[in-house]
């Protein structure tokens, strides 16, 4: 097997440390300690990916979705938008009442974010457990296991709040909010990866 790393990986890989170690100098830069967490988050999910390139084979199109996730989430923390930050920007009124906004900036990025989540755990489950494909199996537990993680997700934003005084993490209605999102997102991309399986093959 060669264990070289392909061009494509290297691509991604190299588009990836460059904006994570951009944002890194820009949250030190202005005192926002409490994305640092993110950042080590970050750099932990890379070396992840990167140390089973090769036994998950993972698609370089699910790569680019996990770098893109990365790249929003680091955006969101730290560009600048109307005296806040990107994550609180109102995308569209969906729901507009003194309790919550729907839709915005950091919710889109939830439902996305655990979408690639379930897609990629759904590429492992059934590369590694190929008689699961065709399954409902395929579908309903990596979509299970990316609302787990997105759960985990927000144990990390509850560190930084007790870590850091005054984060944009938000209370109780913002955390309930990104939970369903998260749920959202991977249900949804279960649903993508069902109906655009080719007719007559497996999930």
């Amino acid at each position: 097997m060669d264990n070289k790393p392909k061009l494509s990986e290297i691509i991604v890989g190299g588009f990836t440390v460059t904006y994570v170690a951009a944002f890194t100098i820009w949250f030190l830069s202005t005192g926002n300690f409490e994305f640092i967490v993110y950042v080590a988050t970050m750099l932990a999910l890379i070396l992840l990916v990167g140390l089973s390139l090769r036994k998950a084979d993972y698609p370089t199109a699910m790569l680019w979705g996990l770098s893109i996730w990365g790249l929003a989430h680091m955006a969101g923390g730290g560009v600048p938008v109307s005296g806040s930050v990107l994550y609180n920007l109102h995308l569209v009124p969906i729901v507009d009442n003194e309790r919550m906004f729907i839709l915005k900036y950091d919710q889109l990025v939830h439902a996305y974010g655990f979408g690639v989540t379930a897609w990629v755990l759904h590429h492992l489950l059934t590369r590694h457990f190929p008689d699961t494909r065709g399954t409902a199996t395929a579908l309903i537990y990596p979509a299970l296991a990316s609302m787990g993680l997105g759960a985990v997700n927000e144990i990390i934003e509850f560190s930084a709040v007790l870590m850091v005084p005054d984060t944009n993490v938000g209370g109780y209605i913002n955390t309930a909010l990104d939970l369903c999102f998260n749920a959202l997102g991977a249900v949804l991309a279960m649903i993508i990866v069902a109906f655009a399986r080719p007719r007559g093959q497996g999930i």
